[in-house]
């Protein structure tokens, strides 16, 4: 009998085992790689919404988790991905400068926006109106970090690479089996993939299809994230990382036409010098209508939970979201009502 059987292994997957595993659980992880939002997202951490100026939810919180988690990730596996660059929102006219200073003198925004104009110039970038620096921003390099998190696992006997086959999970009163597998927990951190479970597919996961790319551009002189409607990240040697759209209607990873062209258009609105796209990405974000994750437990099987929807967000969701549920499990900590999945069953009664 082990503690936990987790069913996928992106972000949210991950995050519930590392803190399974420092709690000193025993885990299995199951997945196999058909959920790729984790593995192709931009990464990107930012404690404010810069479209609209305001705070991301619960922001101080989940840096602080965040930066210990990826900090005793890292000594784990030997290996850096968190990555800290500033984030600069490039300005187009003098009310967004305004826009940005207003907002800056708001008490939930001030420990995050500078109220120092940044002047720098960088080469392939006209910036007349200059940039806003966001505070306590970085990348995590969430490929590598799911490669080298599969191999920890591999190395320990802890994954299945397989697909979940959720006809062989029988469900007893204290525990589950599935297969040759007993555990008290089972844990569906499925990402998109939640559409084919049949015990929380009934849970209003939207999903968003982003497109990214990285292009080549060796007179593009960056070393920080330029963000306005698209991000700029630069990776070295004249590579940088360019996304993201936002698609609700086509719930595939295929990388589309009309997803280039739009990115291409944005890219040419914030810099003025040739690029070549080296590689383009699509994968559909673990969405929710209200932009809270859904995390709790079944109404009827008290050993099946969710850990999902952490949306464009997952960097910096998962760790707080993956304590969250697991207090909630050992320590019968309430959740907060906002995440809970209850929400969406009370508003149907």
């Amino acid at each position: 009998m082990i503690d936990y059987l987790i069913v996928g292994s992106g972000l949210a997957g991950i995050s519930f085992s590392e803190i399974a595993l420092k709690n000193n659980k025993s885990i299995v992880v199951i997945d196999d790689k058909s959920q790729i939002s984790s593995r192709v997202a931009g990464g990107l951490y930012n404690p404010v919404i810069l479209k609209r100026f305001s705070e991301v939810w619960k922001a101080e919180e989940q840096l602080a988790l965040m930066e210990d988690f990826y900090s005793e990730i890292e000594l784990k596996l030997q290996t850096k991905v968190n990555f800290k660059l500033p984030i600069l929102r490039k300005f187009f006219s003098i009310e967004e400068q305004n826009n940005w200073f207003a907002a800056s003198d708001k008490p939930l925004l001030a420990p995050f926006l500078s109220t120092k104009l940044i002047f720098t110039k960088f080469d392939g970038i006209n910036s007349p109106y200059d940039y806003g620096e966001v505070l306590h921003t970085g990348y995590v390099d969430t490929a590598l970090l799911l490669d080298k998190y599969q191999e920890y696992l591999i190395e320990n006997n802890l994954l299945l690479k397989e697909s979940f086959d959720y006809s062989k999970l029988i469900i007893n009163n204290d525990h589950v089996e599935y297969k040759n597998h007993k555990a008290k927990h089972i844990i569906f951190a499925e990402g998109f993939g939640l559409h084919a479970n049949p015990f929380f597919q009934d849970l209003p996961l939207d999903g968003t299809k982003g497109e990214l790319f990285v292009i080549k551009a060796p007179k593009l002189n960056l070393d920080v994230i330029v963000n306005t409607s698209v991000f700029i990240l630069p990776l070295g040697n004249d590579l940088f990382k360019v996304g993201a759209t936002y698609n609700w209607k086509d719930k595939t990873d295929l990388p589309t036409e009309e997803g280039k062209t739009e990115l291409v258009e944005r890219i040419q609105e914030i810099i003025n010098c040739d690029f070549e796209i080296v590689s383009h990405f699509g994968g559909v974000r673990p969405t929710v209508r209200d932009r809270r994750p859904i995390i709790g437990t079944h109404d009827l099987h008290k050993s099946l939970h969710i850990l999902n929807g952490l949306g464009t967000r997952g960097v910096m969701l998962g760790p707080a979201m993956a304590k969250d549920l697991f207090d909630y499990i050992e320590n019968k900590t309430a959740l907060d009502p906002v995440i809970d999945i209850h929400r969406f069953y009370k508003k149907r009664k």
